[in-house]
């Protein structure tokens, strides 16, 4: 599915733009320092550069920055943040300066010291980069009071910014390597692995060792770490029948049986969901739209049951909410609301004043010509008619932000509350391209930014129910990600991210 961040299989992310095998030893044995010689993990997608000022991701390159970089926070297999460089932070009383104290005695593999001065000129480098979350720090200023202690400021709480220091965001690199250009592909951090690049090829295989000063050496299992870069979906089901790999990220569900075949354990998680956009609520292209009596009429012409078997063999979970189950505003009873009911929908659309349905404008693209197909055909059940139009290559997500149609199919991430809101919901969210405002939705958010962690809670809540309520969107279904593990390897896979952390994975003994 697409994602607007590297996060899901790539492969249809180049399906959107557009219209090796694993090796050596697989965890088996144990070095002198009484860990196993070698994890083995297959990815569907090399980082771009290591330099975190031009290429740093998380998603499914996590692990390639993870090995080597440390980050600010962490989380759990759980997805709870926790201390890591920074061992403790707290907000002052208006939520608009973060203090950070940092683990003392930390050094980068070049042997600098890893301290305040240090972090400050990391965040400052990824903040005025251009890698894909560079944004998320803009406005912020970052200073170094002592040694141990870093100050981040912002004109207004930011209620993201702890989750951003545990991901990309808070990868921290050695500042002598900022304006040297072998650091995009030989990178000196502080993790808990050191590339290889000897025996690296990049955009194929990359090869790491462990670092024999890692501050956390009780967290790493594998004396070696090789990630086999395999963006062939057969690829990677060869490489799991031929045991040439430990952990594997499955791109397509529908192999899942052959991978289950080999021997192989399923870990799964839901971070993505597909369904419609209905962007244009205030009907300035689709005057229909503006009437969240046909919102909810498009809401219960789908089956989301049937859609999810058809589109994904039925791996994932029907919703009805952009929110994740993760988050403080996940309501399940919400997951209710629309029963399919083409009658009852045309009942609505009727009692709007469109008892002979009406045409609706949107894009396709060859790639997903089957969602397309049983989107029209679901519609057209109620009585409205879908005018398709192919963008051409490489306009599907152009022509949908600029705004050229007035509803859209898409598979987005569900990400964390604040993060959702600016992506999608705010009245300049990424994917709010019609400018939409409801005065409801902005004192919502007003509160969740602005209010106590009680009040946020509730406003979350409060917020979610509305969006469902006035049908803003048409979800169908969470789609199921999904990483294989080997009979020799155990793996807690933390739901908040499409590829497992690295310190997840432990040798079976």
């Amino acid at each position: 599915m697409f994602r607007w961040k590297a996060t899901a299989a790539l492969t249809v992310v180049a399906a959107l733009a557009l219209a090796g095998c694993a090796s050596g030893d697989t965890g088996s044995g144990g070095g002198e320092s009484g860990r196993a010689d070698r994890l083995t993990l297959t990815a569907i997608a090399a980082p771009t550069s290591y330099d975190i000022g031009q290429g740093a991701e998380w998603g499914n390159r996590s692990p390639f920055f993870q090995a080597v970089f440390d980050t600010l926070l962490s989380k759990d297999s759980s997805g709870e943040t926790q201390p890591w460089l920074a061992t403790e932070w707290s907000y002052n009383d208006d939520n608009t300066v973060l203090t950070l104290t940092l683990r003392e005695g930390v050094k980068f593999t070049d042997g600098t010291d890893l301290d305040a001065a240090a972090v400050v000129a990391s965040l400052e480098h990824f903040r005025d980069g251009t890698a894909p979350q560079a944004a998320t720090l803009a406005g912020k200023e970052f200073a170094a009071v002592d040694a141990t202690t870093v100050t981040i400021t912002q004109e207004a709480p930011d209620p993201s910014l702890v989750n951003l220091l545990s991901i990309a965001p808070g990868l921290i690199q050695a500042p002598s390597t900022f304006d040297d250009p072998d650091a995009a592909t030989d990178p000196i951090g502080s993790g808990a692995y050191i590339l290889d690049t000897a025996s690296s090829v990049t955009g194929t295989t990359y090869n790491y060792t462990a670092n024999p000063d890692y501050w956390n050496a009780d967290a790493v299992k594998y004396d070696n770490l090789t990630i086999n870069v395999l963006e062939d979906v057969t690829a990677t089901v060869n490489a799991v029948r031929a045991g040439e790999a430990n952990g594997a990220k499955i791109a397509d569900n529908n192999t899942i049986s052959e991978v289950e075949g080999a021997g192989w354990t399923i870990e799964s998680n839901e971070l993505d969901f597909q369904g419609l956009l209905l962007l244009d609520r205030a009907g300035t292209m689709a005057p229909e739209l503006a009437d969240v009596k046909v919102r909810q009429a498009i809401n219960m012409a789908f089956d989301r049951e049937a859609l999810l078997q058809s589109l994904q063999s039925g791996y994932g979970t029907v919703t009805e909410q952009v929110f994740p189950e993760t988050s403080v505003a996940y309501d399940a009873s919400l997951d209710d609301t629309y029963s399919y009911d083409p009658d009852a929908a045309k009942e609505l659309l009727a009692e709007a004043g469109y008892p002979d349905g009406f045409t609706l404008n949107m894009m396709t693209t060859p790639a997903f010509q089957t969602t397309f197909d049983l989107v029209g055909q679901q519609l057209s059940d109620i009585g409205i008619t879908v005018n398709y139009t192919d963008p051409g290559t490489g306009n599907f997500i152009t022509d949908m932000l600029a705004p050229k149609y007035p509803a859209t199919w898409m598979a987005l991430e569900q990400n964390p509350d604040w993060q959702l809101i600016n992506f999608m919901v705010g009245p300049d969210a990424t994917f709010n391209p019609f400018k939409y405002e409801d005065p409801t939705v902005d004192g919502y958010i007003q509160t969740v930014q602005f209010g106590t962690p009680e009040e946020s809670d509730r406003a979350l809540k409060d917020l979610n129910k509305y969006l469902v309520d006035q049908a803003w969107f048409a979800p169908f279904f969470r789609v199921q990600g999904t990483f294989a593990t080997d009979a020799n390897t155990n793996l807690e896979f933390w739901p908040t991210n499409a590829y497992p952390s690295i310190f997840d994975f432990s040798p079976k003994n």
